[in-house]
Parts: structure tokens; sequence; C-alpha cells
């Protein structure tokens, strides 16, 4: 889920095109889990194949990454790795949510409640090893990059932005502020029309924009007083202050300067205050990545998603064009020494 930063940020409405050229380090599991929710059929049902395997993420892999590369994008997808300690009471918390929202998604099933079990569905997914194995095979093939993270993939994804291997990070989160990624980039993976939950209402949903420095500019603080208003507010690392939302933690920064004289004027503790604050500050990263893109496969691809996964070669085969089409399309030089844009 990450921290809430939304009522503190005003993000700059793009469209794909926007970002031509520009390499966007893409937080893969965060993607994924957008795909495994969002792309499923109307009773809440994962597409599946006729094994009964979920193909939810290779779909979005290969159709919404299509447009990406047809747009010009440069896509390198970064994977989480081992997790820091602290996240381990997140990671319980969001396996409990799953198991309450499975059962009643069943049970809206049963009753013949299309709409509440689609909904709850989208909250059941689970991303696993072998799917991620699958998603990271079928990258190979398309001649897209990926990167495996030490700990947080949002945080290789964020220092690949800061040391300039990447212009972008793309996540539907705003940990990557935290991080310090210079631009965040959401709903790249969602575009189009999307039903408001509960309601029978369609919104356009489009590529948003936030630029780290014109936040601390616009908040009149720090990188690090922006960790800690994080903290406060609560991140996947610790819980924060109970009543204190972004509004209230921005306002107890600018007043006392820091997370500390905050909670001592509140009476409060915050479990581990230093090693969440190391986590965003300093976190463990490979601080040499530099992505190569390939010429890409398009028989294996083609064979991997209709041979294996039973992927219709009338839809599968326009997508695969687009990958070789964008491959053509940066001319002479090669994408192998492809800047990461301005």
């Amino acid at each position: 889920m990450g921290v809430d930063l939304s009522g503190l940020v005003t993000p700059t409405p793009r469209i794909l095109e926007d970002f031509r050229g520009k390499v966007l380090a893409i937080d893969a599991f965060n993607t994924l889990y957008q795909f495994l929710a969002i792309i499923r059929q109307p009773d809440g049902t994962p597409l599946q194949d006729h094994q009964g395997r979920v193909t939810s993420h290779l779909s979005g892999l290969v159709y919404r990454t299509s447009n990406f590369v047809a747009a010009g994008i440069r896509p390198v997808f970064v994977f989480d790795g081992v997790p820091p300690r602290r996240k381990a009471r997140t990671i319980e918390a969001r396996v409990e949510v799953k198991r309450r929202a499975e059962q009643e998604w069943r049970e809206a099933v049963e009753v013949g409640d299309l709409e509440r079990a689609r909904t709850k569905a989208m909250q059941t997914s689970r991303l696993t090893r072998e799917m991620t194995e699958q998603s990271q095979r079928l990258l190979d093939f398309l001649g897209i990059p990926w990167v495996q993270a030490p700990a947080e993939g949002e945080a290789q994804a964020s220092t690949m932005a800061r040391t300039g291997s990447a212009w972008g990070v793309v996540s539907q989160d705003y940990d990557a502020l935290l991080f310090g990624a210079p631009v965040l980039v959401k709903n790249l993976a969602i575009t189009g029309k999307r039903k408001l939950p509960g309601k029978r209402v369609f919104v356009d949903v489009e590529p948003e924009e936030i630029r780290l420095d014109r936040v601390l500019q616009s908040l009149n603080v720090r990188h690090e007083q922006l960790v800690d208003i994080g903290i406060l507010i609560g991140t996947d690392f610790n819980e924060g202050v109970h009543g204190i939302g972004p509004k209230k933690a921005l306002a107890a920064i600018r007043k006392h300067g820091n997370v500390e004289a905050a909670l001592k004027e509140a009476g409060v503790e915050i479990e581990g205050l230093d090693e969440v604050r190391e986590i965003f500050l300093h976190p463990r990263v490979d601080p040499q990545v530099l992505p190569t893109w390939r010429e890409p496969d398009l028989l294996g691809a083609k064979a991997m998603l209709c041979d294996e996964f039973d992927f219709s070669p009338a839809r599968v085969e326009p997508a695969l064009v687009k990958f070789a089409e964008g491959r053509k399309a940066a001319g002479q030089a090669s994408l192998d020494a492809f800047s990461a844009g301005s």
C-alpha cells in the first residue's frame, strides 16, 4: 500500500507520448499486482489457461508493455528482493486482508452479486514465485530488461532514477518519493476507462507525473523531512501515529523540524524509528545498474504465450509486432546505449 501522501502532492496530467525516449524504471511487483487485480472476468475470476494457471500478469505484460514501447518509452522492470525485516508486519496484514476478501468474494458469487464479487476478488491477488519467473522469462523474450533488486524494488528503481540509468520511477505508491526518486509516474499501467468502486461511474485514468523537487518546494521541506512526514503517517515499515494524516504530519514537521520533536510533544513513540528512516535514506540497492535492451525473440514470445498459456495468436501477434517496430524506430542508434532521457 505504501505511504499516503495523496493530500500533499499535486500530480501533473500526462499522456504516454510525453515519456517518449525516456527510460522508466517500473516497480515490477507493484505493476504485476495491478494486472492481477484489474485483468479479470466479470465475476472477479482472473484470466486462466486450460490448466487453471493464472495468466492475468502475462496478459498485462505483453499488451500494456507493447503500448509503452509503441509510445517510444524504454521500460525496465525492477523486481523485489528480500524485504526488510520491518516489513514483516505489513506482509502479515496483507495476507489477512486477502484471506477475508476471498471469503467475501465466494459469498458474493454464491448470491450472484457480481459487482461486489469483482471488487472483493481484486483484493485477493497473489503474486507467486512461479508467476514472477514467468514474467521474467516473457520479458527476456520481448527484449525488455529487468533488474533483480537486493531488497525493495522501489528503492532500487529510485536509485536508478537518481543516478541517471533511468529518468523516472513507475509505481502506484508514493514510496518512491521517500526513496528519493526525482520523478514518480503513476497510472502508466492502468491508463484507460476505470469503474469507481461501488458506483456505476466510469472515469478516464491517465498517467500522472510527480516531481520530487516541486513537492519539496511546495511543502517547504527537505527530503529528510518528507521521510519524517511519511513515518508519522505510517509506511510499510512502521505504524504511524493514530490520528495523524498527511496534513497533520506536515504541520507537525513544519513546527518541530523533525519527527523526534513531534513525537515528544505528542507523548508517543514509533518503534524502530531510526531503522525505518535508514531504510528510506540509505536503502540496500545495487548502485551500478545499466539496463540493456535486446532484439526481441517474437517467435519465442508467441510460443510461450500461445502454446504454453493458451493466448490467442490473433490477439498476440499485433502486440508483438509493436516490440519489433519499437526496436526499429530507435533508428541507427543502438538501444543498448539509449540514454535515460532528459
